[in-house]
C-alpha cells in the first residue's frame, strides 16, 4: 500500500476516537459520513490493479456508507428530536482511554494473525480490529438508541476493513451483499428507533423494560 493508503487508515482511527469523544449526535453522524468516505477510498490502494470489481466496491461503499446511511440517521434525529448523548454509562474521557487500550490490543492481536492477512498492508488488520473494538465500546456504553446504532456501524466498518485484507479472494457479490445487509439493517434500526421514541417519548434504551403487550 502506498503512503496515501496509510494516511487513510490513520484518519480512520482518528474518526473512531472522535466518535468516542463526541457528545452531539449530529456531529457523530458527520464523523461517520467522513469515515465512510475514507473506507470508500481505501480499496483503491488495497487492490493490486484497477478492475470492475474495484469500481463496484468503491462506488457502493461511498454511496451507502458516506451518503445513504448518514441521511437515514439524520432523519432519525429529526424525527426523535434527540440531539446529544447526555449520560453515557462510561464518560467520554474513559471512552477515549478504552479506545487507546483497544488500539494496543488490536496491534498485539494482529501480530498473531496468519501471514496472508498482512499481505496487502501491515496497518490494515490492526486498524480494522481497533475500529471493531471501539465500535463495541460505543455499542455497550452509550444509552441512546441512536448512539448504539452508530456503534453498530463502527463495528461493521471494522469488519469491512478486515475484509479488505482478503479482498483479492472475495467475490464482488459477497462484498456487495455485506453492504446491502448493513443498509437494510440500519433502515430497520431507524424505524425501530422512531417507534421507541413514539411509544416512550425517549431514546434511552434502558426504558425498553417499560414496554408491555
Amino acid at each position: 500500500m502506498s503512503q496515501p493508503g496509510e494516511v487513510l487508515l490513520l484518519l480512520v482511527l482518528l474518526t473512531c476516537f472522535a466518535v468516542l469523544a463526541t457528545e452531539r449526535l449530529s456531529t457523530t453522524i458527520r464523523i461517520m459520513a467522513a469515515q465512510g468516505v475514507l473506507l470508500g477510498l481505501l480499496p483503491i490502494w488495497t487492490s493490486p490493479r484497477p478492475s470492475i470489481h474495484l469500481a463496484v466496491l468503491v462506488v457502493g461503499t461511498l454511496a451507502i456508507k458516506a451518503v445513504i446511511l448518514p441521511r437515514v440517521l439524520q432523519w432519525a434525529i429529526r424525527e426523535s428530536a434527540v440531539r446529544r448523548e447526555a449520560q453515557p454509562a462510561l464518560g467520554y474521557g474513559g471512552s477515549v482511554l478504552m479506545g487507546v487500550a483497544a488500539v494496543a490490543a488490536a496491534f498485539a492481536l494482529a501480530s498473531r494473525l496468519p501471514r496472508v492477512v498482512h499481505s496487502t498492508e501491515p496497518l490494515l488488520a490492526p486498524v480494522s480490529l481497533a475500529t471493531l473494538m471501539m465500535g463495541l465500546v460505543v455499542l455497550t456504553t452509550r444509552r441512546k438508541a441512536l448512539s448504539q446504532v452508530i456503534g453498530y456501524l463502527m463495528l461493521e466498518n471494522g469488519i469491512f476493513l478486515f475484509g479488505l485484507t482478503l479482498a483479492h479472494a472475495l467475490p464482488t457479490l459477497v462484498e456487495t451483499g455485506v453492504l446491502l445487509d448493513v443498509l437494510v439493517g440500519v433502515f430497520i434500526m431507524g424505524l425501530v428507533v422512531f417507534q421507541i421514541h413514539r411509544e416512550l417519548e425517549s431514546l434511552d434504551s434502558r426504558r425498553l423494560t417499560e414496554l408491555r403487550d
